[in-house]
């Protein structure tokens, strides 16, 4: 069995996050010890997991209980949890997609600044300097 801190530590979430999760009845298998202490075993650990990317997806809580409700319901609610799934697979293969365009942004900044300090470009990087680089005003409308 695992602790607050265990299972906070193994799926790199807070520990208050574990207990809003378990609070708000999305770790339906979550014990309790006689000082009411929460304890997790594998199929906790496995709601959590669940749980934590479906909400890195943008799932709210309400409707994260909603599916692991479904899920409770059993085999006959698999085309409802799947619809889901597919639903939040689109917003996770979206938010790939614009992290893809960070990363490359990123990259092309970082190979600007190496040609600014390698002397291949000027320091065109800092606002506050334009003026002087560009040798005029900025015009706005």
């Amino acid at each position: 069995m695992y602790t607050v801190k265990d299972v906070a530590k193994l799926l790199d979430i807070t520990e208050h996050t574990v207990r809003f999760y378990t609070d708000k009845g999305l770790v339906p298998s979550v014990q309790r010890d006689k000082n009411n202490t929460r304890l997790f075993d594998q199929e906790s650990i496995n709601w959590l997991t669940g749980v934590k990317f479906l909400k890195q997806c943008g799932m709210t809580v309400e409707d994260i209980k909603t599916y692991v409700n479904l899920c409770l319901e059993g085999r006959s609610t698999i085309r409802e949890r799947y619809e889901v799934i597919l639903k939040q697979k689109e917003i996770a293969q979206a938010q790939l997609e614009e992290a893809k365009k960070t990363v490359k942004y990123m990259e092309e900044k970082a190979n600007h600044y190496l040609d600014i300090m390698n002397g291949l470009s000027p320091d065109d990087t800092n606002p506050g300097e334009w003026e002087l680089l560009y040798n005029k005003p900025f015009q706005g409308s």
